[in-house]
């Protein structure tokens, strides 16, 4: 029903979308044992903690440029064959300091990955940088100056992902800053593990145009009625959201309560594989749970474009494909 719809997803991290078959040919291709984390079904894993083992674990097996630029180009291909316009998906320099192929050759990679796949298929991306809260707020500002350097075209975005329970929002609003005096788009993860008091320290203390998630905020009905009123759009990750039982299903899911209070939802599938979606799935599983029809859902496309991090002319052009 919804395969004709066209789709933008504006919250995904690239090393999550690691397909289980590319992670296998990647293990093959390295050497190493991947039975700890993925078996015949596909990722492993029982909780928050060791979803991000499972996470560490596959990127870990990419390496080189051409890695990354498998990855995108494999990730951005499937979608655009679901019938998705545009992507942005989150990038980490401090993963690609880790991994060891430095930032240099993980942009590099990444951005030919990319290229391949709009010349293939016409998909639009842009990277959102985003710094690790985990990791602390002398590293997550040091990712805003990276993101700020504007190392790579196509970066238009600073975010911040990780434990989103970790620290005070307040400890790293300066990172933001930065990325803001930058002219870069911001965005931050909240109100996902955590409750409505972090999308309120969000909103309060780095002032983003969009909420990665938000969607505990429903606990709050002021703070619903605030989101809605600052026009803060939220990335909002059902299946993500479900498959780490923050709710107890897809009808219990706010994404329309949301919606009925005012509050700009977009669909996203965050890291799909890990969470047995993808972008048209979870575009199917709204249409099969809240009755949506075409053009209901293709509103929610309009809504992501409308707050993608992405030039005006661009956004002009992804929003005529939709008329």
């Amino acid at each position: 029903m919804t395969r004709a719809v066209p789709k933008a997803e504006i919250h995904c991290h690239v090393e999550g979308a690691a397909s289980p078959d590319l992670v296998r040919r990647q293990a093959e291709k390295y050497g190493v044992d991947v039975s700890s984390f993925l078996d015949e079904a596909g990722y492993v894993w029982s909780d928050f903690t060791s979803f991000l083992a499972a996470y560490d674990g596959a990127a870990a097996l990419f390496r080189t440029e051409e890695d990354y630029a498998l990855l995108a180009e494999t990730y951005l291909s499937d979608i655009a064959a679901q019938g998705t316009i545009y992507a942005e998906i989150f990038v980490s320099p401090d993963h690609a300091e880790r991994s060891g192929i430095g930032t240099e050759g993980y942009l590099a990679g990444l951005g030919t990955g990319l290229e391949r796949a709009r010349r293939a298929s016409g998909i639009e991306c842009r990277m959102i940088v985003v710094g690790i809260r985990h990791f602390g707020p002398q590293a997550v500002e040091a990712a805003a100056r990276f993101a700020a350097s504007r190392p790579h075209a196509l970066i238009t975005g600073f975010g911040m992902a990780g434990e989103e329970r970790f620290g005070r929002v307040a400890d790293y609003a300066r990172a933001f800053d930065i990325a803001r005096e930058a002219g870069l788009g911001i965005t931050i993860h909240a109100g996902e593990l955590a409750g409505p008091e972090s999308v309120r320290d969000a909103l309060d203390h780095v002032r983003p145009s969009r909420l990665g998630h938000g969607a505990r905020a429903i606990e709050d009905p002021a703070l619903v009625e605030r989101i809605a009123r600052e026009g803060v759009a939220l990335e909002l990750c059902p299946g993500s959201n479900v498959a780490l039982k923050v709710f107890d299903g897809w009808e219990k899911h706010p994404f329309e309560a949301m919606r009925k209070a005012g509050v700009k939802v977009t669909l996203n599938s965050d890291d799909p594989p890990h969470f047995g979606s993808s972008i048209g799935h979870e575009y199917e599983m709204a249409a099969r749970t809240w009755g949506y029809d075409a053009a209901m859902l293709t509103g929610f496309t309009r809504t992501a474009i409308q707050a993608a991090f992405v030039d005006e002319a661009t956004r002009e052009k992804l929003l005529g494909q939709l008329d």
